[in-house]
C-alpha cells in the first residue's frame, strides 16, 4: 500500500439527479480537478487528495514503462469521461489504456462511445472509498479489466460473460506480468524516490521480461515455416 499522509476528502453525494443535470455538472466543472461519478440518478462529486494522485500517477507510469521497454503499442486515455445516457451511468477512470485495441484508437483525438471500444485497462484508485459502485459502472461500460488499488493493495479484476468482475491473479492485458512484482515496486515507493524506482523497474523489465517476451513475439505462428507460411 502506498501512503503519503491522510487528507480530508470533501464529498457531495446527491440522489434523484436527472441525466441532464449530470451533463451540466460535467460541463460546469470541466476545468476543475474533481472526481465525478454518476450511477442511475446518484451523483457523487469528490475532491482528489495528493495521495490519490501520487498513487495513480505511479501505477500509470509503471504501465507505461512496461509497454515502453517491451515495445507494446498503447493508446493512453487518462481520465477521459466515459458515459452512456442509455445506461444512465458515467465516470472518469483515474487512468486508462487501449492495448489490444490500440490500432482502433490510433489518431483518434475525440472518443465516441457508440463506435469505439472501451479502454482495455482502467486504473481505479480507491483509497478514499467512493460511495458509488464505480466497479458496477465500469462493468456496465464493458471495460474488460480494472486494476484497483486500495488500502489492502493492488488487485486485478476481469469482466466475465455474466457482466460481473472477478478478481484474478493475472492481468488480461499483460498475461506475462507477475503481479507480485508490480506490488513489490509499489511498496518500494514508500522508501524510494520515483526516478530511482522507475529506473529499477525499467531494468527489471529489460532483464526479466524482455528476453522471453521478444522470443514469444518472434515465434512463428502454428502452421508457419521458417521461411513463411504454408501455402
Amino acid at each position: 500500500m502506498i501512503a503519503i499522509h491522510q487528507e480530508p476528502v470533501q464529498r457531495l453525494t446527491l440522489g434523484c439527479v436527472p441525466w441532464s443535470s449530470y451533463d451540466a455538472v460535467l460541463h460546469a466543472f470541466d476545468e476543475r480537478h474533481l472526481r465525478i461519478s454518476f450511477d442511475r440518478g446518484r451523483l457523487e462529486i469528490m475532491t482528489i487528495t495528493q495521495e490519490h494522485e501520487f498513487s495513480k500517477k505511479l501505477l500509470g507510469r509503471l504501465v507505461e514503462m512496461l509497454t515502453f521497454v517491451l515495445h507494446i503499442p498503447i493508446h493512453s486515455g487518462g481520465s477521459t469521461t466515459f458515459r452512456r445516457e442509455v445506461l444512465d451511468r458515467g465516470l472518469e477512470p483515474d487512468d486508462c489504456y487501449w492495448i489490444q485495441n490500440e490500432s482502433l484508437m490510433r489518431g483518434k483525438m475525440e472518443y465516441d462511445i457508440e463506435t469505439l471500444p472501451p479502454p482495455d485497462l482502467a486504473i481505479e484508485i480507491d483509497i478514499t472509498s467512493s460511495s458509488i459502485d464505480r466497479m458496477g459502472i465500469y462493468a456496465a461500460l464493458r471495460v474488460p479489466e480494472v486494476w484497483r488499488l486500495d488500502r489492502k493493495g493492488l488487485s486485478v479484476h476481469h469482466l466475465g460473460a455474466n457482466g460481473q468482475y472477478k478478481e484474478k491473479n493475472r492481468s488480461r492485458a499483460f498475461p506475462f506480468l507477475p503481479l507480485d512484482e508490480v506490488r513489490r515496486f509499489l511498496h518500494k515507493a514508500l522508501t524510494t524516490d520515483e526516478t530511482t524506482l522507475l529506473h529499477a523497474f525499467h531494468d527489471w523489465v529489460r532483464d526479466t521480461l524482455l528476453p522471453t517476451h521478444t522470443a514469444a513475439v518472434r515465434k512463428p505462428a502454428k502452421g508457419d515455416k521458417r521461411n513463411g507460411k504454408k501455402s
